[in-house]
């Protein structure tokens, strides 16, 4: 019968749908512990890092440019977002836009011009914006030439670009904040930071805000993606629990029919009464009948029909 071929134990799971399930979660929990978590929790990390930065730059006074930058002009990844004062004076022929950068979600070109600082080096100045005007580069007011005193907070490269610089509407224009691609574009030899000015500083144009101090969602993420790595095998443990259940009852089921088949078909002895009333035991068969349809209702036909059998038999004998 189909019921002994059936696979018993552990072997019932050596399917390819089994196997594949199984891989699908041990690939997913292993990237949920291995990228996804830590990449949320190391955004979180970085918030938290930026947002001390900013809290202990604001709280303490401008300090002069070269006593953080040193004479390697390098700026320590510790000491961005601090508050700088430089004298010099912008080069404002050098002028360079960054194009098209949201600023608080609205479309803006952004000023970025070297400053000479008064012991030489060349420090690029992000200025602040100005709105495009119908989809096209805006005027900008040029910056002062006359030497000066500016107070901005120390900003660190961003990566290159992959998009190559332009020219348009009488500007440079390019789509990052690079000091090496920009020193290409300009000619000055540019330290490897830029600094945002302060608002209100001479050369000053629409302030960019500084960054709210805010957390963001990084951290709940990073946890959710923590639970679902562990929430997945215990799922495919839960429907593997569920699917021996299943096929324990399943097996007790069949046992029961097929006792009950057994002693059917097992020979009585009649009596006289019996045997001068034969029809008496035609509700006695319709039971085992009944019984029959439900079974085969529940296991969709699969299994051997002993009562219907059985019930063939006692009209023939009569």
């Amino acid at each position: 019968m189909k019921a002994h071929n059936r696979r018993k134990g552990w072997r019932a799971f050596l399917t390819p749908g089994w196997f594949l399930s199984l891989l699908a979660v041990l690939v997913f929990s292993y990237f949920a512990f291995t990228f996804l978590a830590p990449w949320q929790l190391g955004k979180d990390d970085a918030l938290v890092h930026r947002n001390e930065q900013i809290e202990r730059a604001f709280k303490e006074n401008p300090i002069p440019y070269e006593e953080v930058m040193g004479t390697e002009h390098q700026l320590p990844a510790e000491k961005e977002w601090t508050r700088v004062a430089i004298r010099g004076h912008y080069l404002p022929e050098s002028e360079v836009l960054l194009r098209l950068r949201p600023v608080e979600a609205n479309p803006a070109f952004q000023s970025l011009v070297p400053f000479q600082s008064d012991q030489g080096a060349i420090i690029l100045i992000n200025r602040g914006y100005e709105p495009p005007i119908e989809g096209a580069t805006p005027p900008i007011p040029k910056a002062p030439a006359e030497t000066t005193t500016v107070v901005g907070v120390l900003r660190a490269d961003e990566q290159k670009p992959k998009t190559q610089p332009m020219e348009d509407g009488g500007y440079h224009q390019v789509y990052g904040i690079n000091t090496e691609e920009i020193s290409q574009v300009t000619g000055q030899d540019l330290v490897d930071a830029w600094v945002q000015l302060s608002p209100d500083q001479p050369g000053s144009l629409r302030p960019i805000p500084i960054p709210k101090l805010d957390r963001g969602s990084h951290l709940s993420y990073g946890l959710q993606w923590i639970a679902f790595g562990i929430m997945a095998p215990l799922g495919l443990g839960y429907f593997i629990y569920s699917e021996l259940r299943e096929r324990r009852r399943v097996r007790e089921e069949e046992a029961e029919v097929q006792a009950e088949a057994t002693e059917e078909q097992t020979p009585e002895e009649e009596t006289p009464a019996e045997a001068s009333a034969p029809e008496a035991s035609a509700p006695e068969a319709s039971a085992p009948e009944t019984r029959s349809r439900d079974v085969r209702s529940r296991y969709g036909g699969q299994h051997p029909d002993h009562f219907s059998k059985l019930g063939r038999r006692k009209r023939e004998r009569f």
